[in-house]
């Protein structure tokens, strides 16, 4: 279960939790700290990035107008999409002197939020919603709008800094008018300095997933890559090794986009992005029988027999390497050519192999073939396989 804590080990060993071992990189500036508690708590190490800082546009003349203009003629439906915009529409009224006015106009039309939270802001500011999907689903909001018909409608929509795609567009081929109120926008975060390190660890193989909670958080961070001419790497990591993992199905857009397979949940929370990375990235393991052990070769940490064994990251490029054949010699020139920053000499490929096994508390798991490699102790008998020597 995702959810697993210590509670039930035996004495001296504690249970495996769903993302020990595992590197979960982190893209979030808003509710960041909900994400990696969630994430820390079910054993994961994380690499928080922020990829966008939030930009209230109270003093923004865009806004300003688009809200006298809903106080002069009322809007027959207002769509009410994050909690954070509608209570920061509701102060930067406050500010200009019309919050009153705002929250009378408010009041006299057909108010819709975009799920539970919204909801919350919306009574909180003394409204009542007339509905709200407990899907989230901007999807289903335009579907209600479309079924009962908009025609000569004027439908006020308060931006949440993600892309709509055919929102706006389907409802003004329905016949409304769409008055588009844009609360805060996002922009690139003033320390670019995580996101580069992201990127880079990404490009590196050392990240198992990265979380992506906004389509523009998932647009920046592949921008950011571009202008470092790290583009292509990035998405090559994103396509083959490292989960891209989206809350939802318009925060994936950005990264289909470019041909980057993601993965989201049904329900677009934090706590199922969180179960989907508990129930994905341990299924991605394969268990190795060597030696009589049982052997998950996760992204930073190895189990063996159920007991986590952190591995420095030079032990890991050699585990990997091995793995990749099991059972099989790897000559020592090309386990030298998998750990990081060796040059040329082949004893780098003999200290962090000792350091490995050390780290794996069970030397007899990897074989050394004199003059020859190494290989991986793969018991044939217990799987199914034949081997070289």
């Amino acid at each position: 279960m995702c959810g697993a804590d210590t509670a039930g080990a035996p004495a001296g060993r504690r249970e495996i939790r769903p993302l020990d071992g595992f590197t979960v990189g982190v893209t979030a500036a808003r509710r960041a700290d909900e994400l990696i508690a969630l994430l820390k708590r079910r054993g994961a190490e994380v690499l928080h990035a922020p990829a966008l800082r939030i930009v209230p546009l109270s003093d923004d003349d865009q806004l300003l107008d688009a809200t006298r203009a809903l106080v002069t003629r009322a809007p027959d439906v207002v769509v009410a999409t994050t909690a954070i915009g509608f209570r920061g529409w509701v102060e930067a009224a406050d500010g200009w002197g019309i919050g009153e006015e705002l929250l009378r106009t408010l009041g006299g039309t057909r108010l819709l939020a975009r799920g539970p939270k919204v909801r919350g802001a919306v009574r909180a500011a003394g409204l009542t919603e007339e509905w709200f999907p407990a899907s989230e689903s901007m999807a289903e909001v335009l579907q209600r709008l479309l079924d009962e018909g908009v025609h000569g409608a004027r439908v006020a929509l308060q931006l949440h800094g993600e892309p709509l795609p055919g929102f706006i567009e389907a409802l003004r081929e329905a016949g409304a008018e769409v008055v588009e109120v844009p609360v805060y926008r996002w922009m690139p975060p003033e320390d670019l300095g995580p996101v580069d390190r992201l990127i880079d660890t990404t490009v590196a193989g050392g990240l198992d997933a990265v979380t992506f909670t906004s389509a523009p958080a998932a647009a920046s961070l592949l921008r950011r890559a571009e202008e470092r001419g790290l583009l292509d790497p990035l998405l090559a990591g994103l396509r083959r090794r490292v989960l891209a993992a989206c809350v939802g199905p318009v925060t994936a857009l950005p990264l289909q986009a470019h041909d980057v397979p993601t993965r989201r949940p049904e329900r677009y929370r934090l706590g199922p992005l969180v179960q989907l990375l508990c129930e994905e990235l341990p299924s991605r393991v394969e268990p190795l029988m060597v030696a009589r052990r049982r052997l998950e070769i996760r992204g930073h940490a190895v189990v063996v027999d159920g007991r986590l064994r952190p591995v420095p990251p030079a032990g890991m490029a050699l585990l990997r390497a091995l793995a990749r054949r099991p059972g099989w010699v790897v000559p020592r020139a090309e386990l030298l050519r998998a750990l990081p920053g060796a040059g040329r000499d082949e004893h780098a490929v003999e200290t962090a192999m000792a350091r490995l096994r050390g780290a794996l508390g069970a030397p007899a798991l990897i074989q050394t073939v004199v003059k020859r490699g190494y290989r991986l102790a793969l018991d044939p008998a217990l799987d199914g396989r034949k081997y070289g020597d």
